[in-house]
């Protein structure tokens, strides 16, 4: 892959990880113990004075939560293994074959590790 193409994809991993922590920023925050980990949150609520309904809704909300930080935090560690990638000249290599990437896939997904054809297996 030229310089030309990892500056390219390089922007679009950038971009999707700054939108990736746009949208944790709104139903989390960044754990204090890891500069990458996020944990979910909901709004914040007294419990002592709070009735049940709404402590349920608040708990169901911080479920809701969870599930979608985990899934925003298993894309922010691909992109951050594709942006190591990109610094250590391995980008774009198939992590099975060892053949480069097809691009059609790089551009679906530019932190992907495998080719298509690994892809469905």
């Amino acid at each position: 892959m030229n310089k030309k193409d990892l500056e390219y994809f390089k922007k679009k991993l950038i971009e999707e990880k700054t939108a990736i922590e746009e949208e944790l920023s709104g139903i989390g925050t960044k754990n204090p113990r890891s500069a990458t980990v996020w944990e979910a949150t909901s709004g914040d609520i007294d419990v002592d004075s709070a009735d049940e309904n709404e402590t349920a809704d608040k708990m169901e909300e911080l479920e809701e939560n969870s599930g979608i930080v985990d899934q925003l935090n298993k894309q922010m560690n691909e992109i951050t293994v594709a942006l190591d990638k990109i610094a250590n000249s391995k980008y774009g290599i198939c992590e099975i074959c060892g053949e480069p990437i097809e691009r059609d896939r790089l551009e679906a997904n530019p932190s992907a590790r495998i080719s298509i054809k690994h892809a469905h297996k």
